[in-house]
């Protein structure tokens, strides 16, 4: 694990963005028990998170649609909420970073590592975009 102090501006990058963390199990499965969406986002200490996914995230987050709810939780440090998160990704293998959506807490969508590797943070939030109309959009009355 790395100290603290050191991923501090790490987290802040996604918590001023409005993502809350979770750093217990329990956190996350309140999160992921609220009815509606929810974007759980698995932070690192990574290149490509700090280059590519966080920003990506934060640009996604400024559109029109976004999930209902939004957590983040920090592979390598609250090893507890990660696992639990990584725990619902329902047969994937772990990475990080990644990027799940929940509906009403199942899963319907997951960016893996693979994916934000070979993109760049205007893409992501492309595509995170593209699922946030997908799986968050409201349905018209």
């Amino acid at each position: 694990m790395y100290p603290e102090l050191m991923i501090i501006p790490m987290r802040e990058e996604l918590t001023k963005a409005g993502i809350e963390e979770a750093r217990t199990s329990e956190a996350v499965d309140a999160a992921l028990a609220k009815p509606g969406t929810a974007m759980v986002v698995v932070n690192s200490i990574c290149g490509c998170a700090a280059g590519k996914m966080r920003p990506g995230v934060r640009l996604a987050l400024q559109g029109a649609t976004k999930p209902d709810t939004a957590i983040t939780v920090f592979a390598g440090q609250d090893r507890e909420a990660t696992d639990r998160a990584r725990s619902m990704f329902q047969g994937h293998p772990p990475t990080s970073p990644s990027i799940a959506l929940f509906r009403d807490g199942q899963l319907v969508y997951l960016m893996q590592r693979s994916a934000i590797e070979s993109s760049t943070a205007p893409a992501i939030a492309s595509e995170l975009t593209r699922a946030f109309d997908t799986y968050c959009a409201k349905a018209s009355a």
